[in-house]
Order: C-alpha cells, then structure tokens, then sequence
C-alpha cells in the first residue's frame, strides 16, 4: 500500500511553513497602536520631546530677555497684537512663547530626573523587602506607610521646607513623594516572581542573592513598573507646577510653568493670555502622559490585551 504523495511539493512546503513569531517590539506596537488615545498622547509627548530639545533653535527671542516697549502685548491674532510675538508677551515684557517652549525642557527634566531617582530607589527598596523578609521588610514598608499618610503637596512642602527653595530640592521632594508607590510595586511584582520555577532553578544553579534580584526577578518586574514610570511622569510635572505656584520651585525669572502662573493671577482680568497659555500647556503635558501610560498598560499587560 503506498502513501498518497502531493503532486506539487512547493505548494506542500509552502503549507505547512511556520511564519517567524513577531518581535517584542513589535509585539508591543501592535498592542499599542489599537489605543487611539494612546496613539494622540504619543504623538503629543514627541512634540514636547522635540520642543525642550530644540529649544534654543525653536523659540523666537530669549525667555528672559524683556522688551519694555511691549508690556502686556496681546497674541498677534488680537486688536493691537504684534507679529514679533505670536502669543504676546507678560507684565514685563518677555515673550510668553518663547518661555512656554524653554518652561517644557524644564518641566520634562524636573519628571525625568524627579521620576528616575524615584524609581532606582524604589526598585533598590521593593527588592530589599520581598528579598530579605523579616524586620527589614516590616521596617522598609512602615516607613512607605508613613510617607503615604501624608498628603503628596504637604510632604513635598514638609521637604523643601528643610532643604530650601529651588529647583534641585523641588526634584528631591517630589522624588522622595513618588518612591512609595514603586517600592510597593516593586516588592509586589517580586514577590509574585519568587513562587515561580525559574527562580527555584537560578537558587538551585548556585545563583548569588544580588544575581537573583537584578538578573533574574527584576527583567521580569519592569513592565508594570515602566506603566508605573509614565503615568508617575505626569504627576510629577503637576507637582514641580504646584510647587512653582507656591514659589518653593524653579525660582524667577527660570521659565517654569507654575512660576509663570503665580506671577500673573494679578493679571487674569485684563491679559488671559498669561495666565490661561501656561494653564493650558500643563494641561496637555499631563493629558499627553496619562493617555501614554494608558496604551502602555494596555499593551504590556496580558490580562488586558484583545
């Protein structure tokens, strides 16, 4: 008896040939472009990527430099407007678009530097606890307790009281107001890890403590901690406005978005554009994260994915 043979073998080949899986990158931009919202908040975070880099060659005149015969100047669309400055110009006469553009490099370092402390120690801290047990965990989460019974404004304004105002220990403050929540993520995350084969496999392997915790649980860890990352990103940028407002952040004349709208609540009536275009600037800045941290979450969360 003979085995019934395909008359066209390359047909044969070509239907039983396994297609490459996808890589994760692209795995994840697959994911991450079925959220629109997601898509629009990247594409705003570019923009205000693009702008704080090119900063200098971007925005038209200097953010300090003011021009006294043009106080109070409205945008160049209204009566009376200058085309020299398309969004006019503030109580002393510096180009308001000229320091939104400089305020967002500012505000986008304040996060990064604010939000990457905070996660390096938060990682360092989460590990420590669901490694180590014990009273070092009890001691490390009480003191993460006590941080989150405070209120976040308060205990950056508690910080900044201590180390002075500025724009250094406005990054410090707001550091030390995010680390709780990434160290209990971090322990979270870990401890999930530590049930699992693999990690039995690593101990079993001779693995040392700090292989386990860097090497081997932490990769495995990162993505809610990226989610995390993005969305603590924002709110950092809302903090350094808070504390800019309260005057205890980047002190003037540095073009900071919350400092730009404590100096002009005294002209709200008469000249919006300078306090509504900062206002509005924070606002799409924070919008831009949430809707970015949203689509991350999505796309890098099993449970989630469609």
């Amino acid at each position: 008896m003979t085995t019934p043979t395909s008359s066209n073998p390359a047909a044969a080949s070509e239907e039983f040939q396994l297609t490459a899986p996808p890589s994760p990158l692209r795995e994840l931009w697959r994911d991450f472009r079925r959220n629109k919202g997601a898509v629009v908040g990247l594409a705003l975070v570019i923009t205000y990527l693009l702008l704080a880099i090119f900063a200098n060659v971007v925005a038209p005149h200097s953010p300090i430099e003011q021009y006294r015969d043009a106080i109070l100047t409205p945008p160049s669309w209204e009566e009376g407007g200058s085309l020299d400055f398309l969004l006019g110009t503030d109580a002393v006469g510096r180009d308001m678009l000229s320091r939104l553009i400089f305020g967002t490099r500012l505000s986008l370092s304040i996060g990064l530097i604010s939000v990457t402390l905070s996660l390096s120690i938060g990682i360092v801290l989460g590990l420590t606890a669901a490694f180590a047990g014990g009273k070092i965990e009890t001691a490390i989460m009480r003191l993460m307790d006590v941080l989150l019974a405070l209120p976040s404004l308060l205990l950056a304004v508690a910080v900044i009281a201590i180390l002075g105002p500025g724009l250094a220990n406005a990054m410090y403050a707001i550091a030390i107001v995010r680390l709780p929540g990434f160290v209990r993520l971090t322990r979270a995350t870990a401890i999930s890890e530590l049930s699992k084969d693999y990690v039995l496999a690593s101990r079993i392997a001779g693995a040392g403590k700090l292989r386990l915790m860097f090497i081997t649980v932490l990769p495995n860890c990162l993505a809610p901690l990226i989610v995390q990352a993005t969305l603590g990103f924002s709110t950092a940028i809302l903090d350094a406005a808070a504390l800019g407002f309260l005057g205890l952040g980047a002190q003037p004349p540095t073009p900071e978005w919350g400092s730009m709208l404590s100096g002009a609540l005294e002209f709200i009536q008469r000249a919006w554009w300078v306090v509504s275009l900062p206002g509005i600037a924070i606002l799409f800045a924070v919008l831009a994260f949430n809707l970015m941290g949203d689509g991350l979450r999505d796309a890098l969360d099993p449970k989630l994915k469609r």
